[in-house]
């Protein structure tokens, strides 16, 4: 990990969209994160059990915090402009340097499922990677059976590349994942053609 790379996630910065802000996670949204994290339709796709107590919600966030730190990549909190809750996370939990790519992870409470707040939070993420980070290409996997997710990516520009065989081990169990991304150049297209549509 670079002196950049260490940089940006000891000191992960503010971003902001039109509903949400994007911030680092304290041990003082322990109640949010418990409020989403302790429903079993949320951790059904990803790779953490939901969260049966408060005691599981102050582990995690004692984890991630550790990581800001050290510097290591780490999800920003996805918090709710005008109810000033925070609602979920997102962030790169991959990013390497050498071969100029990240990985996005996210996870949201159902009471905000299907409103377009992971897409608006996704799309953020996205463009910070290529403006900030340097990135080359953003990628993000989900299970075949998580439509949902698989939604998202594509709404946000990311292309189907193919199904990663066994790739995840979790809960026990070996899991498939179907593979996104989106490359730099088609980003940048994609930001071109909205700003000559919006004219």
């Amino acid at each position: 990990m670079t002196e950049r790379a260490y940089d940006i996630f000891k000191n992960l910065p503010i971003l902001e969209t039109e509903r949400l802000r994007l911030r680092k996670l304290s041990m003082r949204d322990a109640g949010d994160v418990f409020d989403y994290a302790s429903n079993p339709d949320v951790a059904e796709h990803v790779t953490w059990e939901y969260h049966r107590n408060i005691s599981d919600t102050m582990h995690y966030l004692r984890f991630i915090t550790q990581q800001y730190r050290e510097g290591i990549p780490s999800p920003w909190g996805i918090i709710h402009k005008e109810l000033g809750k925070l609602i979920g996370t997102i962030g790169y939990h991959v990013w390497s340097l050498p071969n100029s790519y990240g990985e996005v992870g996210y996870a949201l409470s159902k009471d905000f499922w299907n409103k377009g707040y992971t897409t608006e939070a996704f799309n953020e993420v996205i463009r910070y990677g290529f403006e900030h980070m340097r990135l080359n290409r953003v990628e993000a996997t989900c299970k075949p059976v998580n439509t949902a997710s698989e939604k998202v990516m594509i709404k946000c520009g990311l292309e189907y590349e193919g199904i990663l065989r066994k790739r995840l081990f979790a809960k026990n169990e070996y899991h498939d994942l179907k593979l996104y991304s989106i490359i730099r150049d088609k980003w940048e297209q994609i930001q071109i053609n909205g700003i000559k549509q919006n004219k």
